[in-house]
């Protein structure tokens, strides 16, 4: 018999967003996955093996556009009054420690862990340092980023020129990048914060490490205006104008886009990412008609401040938005099936990250990031599409076990990485102080 790392024996297997089988077996041997097939447990003898009686296995999740930095803000922005980035969102950030961001750190990872997320991109903050250690001990894959703004007028805390803040990248950049499974990309935090000397800066610097740029686009109209104001074009224009737009531009909920935007996203390779339910309160992306053009989407939560990090949550909400927006007029409701939406959570996820044809599928070859759901339970069970139950019934609590790159971080909803006890009590404590 061969052997092999670790054996998952006979579940339900989602091998791709539109692929479904029964009764399979998965092979994981050094952080990937060898085969996927029927019987294979008669092959191999593993150092480690689960029984996958009752269970769905299935890529892992990825988060493409989180804030780490706004963990410790959940629950204090819904049905606050605009602007919630000035009012609320920069001056808590302004006042970051390097205690406070470990804390917000191993809270956000603990939920992604128990909520099925393998892989995010972290739009940025600061102390990032301090993120990055957390992150490379959950075992988490993520891409992280420092928060770059320039502009005249920020809290005294975060001001910084634009040499001093492409910097503060190079140096994450430099301890960071590729230790364990994260990476390190530049940021442009807020377009409207940035001078074009930072924009030139970060994506000079991205090309030169040959790594991802990412930036907050077209998320609201203020925003939109702000540029046009500035530079007498809109925000993709303008980019394009700085040669920053190519496949390795990842552009965070791209909502309100003009005909010549979406075509220069589709001619530059360029990456997008929606966050339904903070996105619900600025605009409807049109998103069908991005992917019938061939344009790679992914989906956020936007950070805790948002609602939580469930992808499951943020999936409902967007199949809901699609339909009622988009399917409803043209009585299409099938305009957004579960297959693709899958598929952007997945695939779209996996490019954000910049891991096409090794995330997002559980073939042979791809990295073993993988979770599994729990279906013996009367919310999933009986069902007649499997895959449809998945979208319209699973939560963040159905997710059993955790593997990332082959480790198994969570057993039975037992975190193995982290010490779930001592972050629960820690963030208890913060929060106590908060409202004293």
């Amino acid at each position: 018999m061969r052997t092999c790392d670790l054996l998952i024996k006979d579940s339900s297997v989602l091998i791709s967003a539109e692929t479904l089988r029964e009764h399979t077996d998965i092979v994981i041997n050094a952080g990937r996955i060898e085969e996927a097939g029927a019987g294979l447990w008669k092959k191999y003898r593993a150092s480690e093996t689960i029984n996958g009686k009752g269970k769905l296995f299935m890529p892992g999740l990825i988060d493409s556009h989180v804030h780490t930095g706004q963990q410790l803000l959940k629950g204090f922005v819904l049905d606050a009054k605009p602007i919630i980035w000035t009012r609320i969102m920069l001056p808590f950030e302004s006042t970051l420690t390097s205690e406070k961001m470990r804390l917000s750190a191993q809270a956000a990872a603990l939920e992604m862990i128990k909520s099925g997320t393998t892989g995010f991109i972290d739009a940025g903050s600061y102390f990032m340092e301090d993120a990055a250690a957390v992150y490379a001990e959950s075992g988490l894959r993520g891409a992280l980023s420092y928060s770059t703004m320039d502009e005249e007028g920020l809290p005294e805390s975060i001001s910084m020129s634009a040499k001093e803040a492409v910097k503060r990248t190079d140096s994450l950049y430099d301890r960071f990048h590729g230790k364990g499974s994260l990476k390190v990309y530049y940021s442009l935090r807020a377009l409207n914060s940035c001078t074009s000397r930072l924009v030139e800066l970060e994506s000079e610097h991205a090309r030169e490490r040959g790594t991802m740029l990412q930036a907050h686009m077209n998320e609201y109209m203020g925003e939109i205006n702000g540029i046009m104001a500035r530079e007498g074009m809109r925000p993709y224009e303008y980019l394009e104008k700085m040669q920053v737009l190519d496949s390795n531009f990842l552009g965070a909920h791209s909502l309100i886009l003009s005909d010549e935007e979406k075509a220069l996203i589709k001619e530059r390779g360029v990456k997008v990412c929606h966050c339904p339910f903070s996105n619900c309160g600025k605009a409807v992306p049109d998103t069908p008609q991005l992917l019938d053009m061939g344009i790679s989407i992914g989906m956020g939560t936007d950070g805790a401040a948002h609602g939580g990090l469930s992808l499951w949550n943020e999936m409902k909400i967007f199949r809901s938005l699609m339909n009622i927006y988009h399917g409803v007029p043209g009585s299409n409701p099938k305009i957004m099936p579960a297959e693709t939406i899958f598929r952007m959570v997945l695939e779209g996820g996996a490019a954000a990250l910049y891991e096409e044809d090794s995330l997002g599928r559980l073939e042979s070859g791809y990295k073993a990031d993988i979770i599994s759901i729990n279906m013996d339970q009367p919310h999933l069970c009986p069902t007649g599409n499997k895959l449809h139950t998945l979208l319209e019934c699973v939560n963040a609590g159905d997710v059993a076990d955790m593997i990332v790159g082959g480790r198994l971080i969570m057993k039975d909803r037992e975190v193995l990485s982290m010490d779930e006890e001592k972050i629960l009590y820690e963030s208890g404590k913060y929060m106590e102080s908060v409202n004293k």
